[in-house]
C-alpha cells in the first residue's frame, strides 16, 4: 500500500501523541512510503486503533502507551523503542494539549504547568533522547536523522485567551531552529511544522463553537 512518492523502507519514526490527529497523520504518511513506526500515546484504546489503521501499509507497527510529560516514562520508553527496531531515524515531537480560554488574568499556575509540562518538557525530553541516539550514530560512523516538532500557526497569530499554548508552541520553533544549528554537523535536520486549525480532537470543541470558528478562520 506505498506509494511512489518517496522510498522510506530501513527507516524508523517515532511519534509522539501518534494515536489520532495530527500525530496519526504524520505516522500514515511515513508507514504508506515503507517507513516503520512506533507511536507513543497516554490512551491505551486510542494506542490500539492507530496501530490498527497503521498495520494496513505492511510495515512493522509498535505502539506504546508513554506520558511525556514524565522524563523517566520518556527515557526508559525510548530505550525500548531501539530495543525493538535498532534505531530511530526521525523524532516527531507531537504530543500536546490545549489550554483553557481563560483570560490571561485569570490564569492558574496548575493550568500553565499542566499545558507546558506536555508541550514543552514533554517535547524536550523526546527530542533530547532522539538527539543524543543520533549523534552517536553519527559518531560511529552512521550520521543523519530528522527531527521535527509540531509548533502551531498561534505562535505567530495572535491568540486570545490561549496565551499559554501559544507561548508553548512559539517555544518549539526556537528550539527547533536551535537544534537544527547545532546538529547540523551530524547531518541531522531539524524543522517546526506551523498547523492552522486542522480538525482533529484537540480543536472539535472550538470548531463547534460557531463565534470563535468564523473569527479565527478569517484570519
Amino acid at each position: 500500500m506505498t506509494s511512489e512518492l518517496f522510498d522510506l523502507s530501513c527507516k524508523t519514526a517515532l511519534i509522539t501523541g501518534g494515536n489520532s490527529g495530527i500525530g496519526l497523520g504524520y505516522a500514515k504518511g511515513i508507514a504508506r512510503q515503507g517507513g516503520d513506526v512506533c507511536i507513543w500515546g497516554r490512551n491505551p484504546e486510542k494506542n490500539k486503533r492507530a496501530f490498527d489503521e497503521l498495520s494496513a501499509f505492511g510495515t512493522e507497527v509498535h505502539e506504546m502507551v508513554v506520558d511525556v510529560a514524565d522524563e523517566s516514562a520518556v527515557i526508559d520508553a525510548f530505550a525500548e523503542t531501539l530495543a525493538i527496531f535498532g534505531r530511530v531515524d526521525g523524532c516527531f515531537a507531537n504530543a500536546g494539549v490545549g489550554s483553557g480560554r481563560n483570560a490571561f488574568h485569570e490564569l492558574s499556575n496548575e493550568e500553565w504547568r499542566r499545558v507546558l509540562s506536555v508541550n514543552l518538557d514533554g517535547l524536550m525530553y523526546a527530542l533530547r533522547a532522539a538527539a543524543g541516539h543520533m549523534k552517536e550514530r553519527a559518531d560511529a560512523g552512521d550520521a543523519g536523522g530528522r527531527l521535527v516538532g509540531t509548533s502551531s500557526i498561534s505562535a505567530v497569530l495572535g491568540y486570545p485567551r490561549g496565551a499559554t499554548y501559544a507561548g508553548s508552541k512559539a517555544a518549539v520553533i526556537a528550539i527547533m531552529q536551535s537544534l537544527a544549528v547545532e546538529l547540523a554537523r551530524y547531518q541531522v535536520t531539524a524543522n517546526s511544522i506551523l498547523p492552522g486549525m486542522i480538525e482533529t480532537p484537540m480543536t472539535e470543541k472550538a470548531l463547534q463553537n460557531e463565534e470563535f470558528s468564523s473569527a479565527f478562520i478569517s484570519r
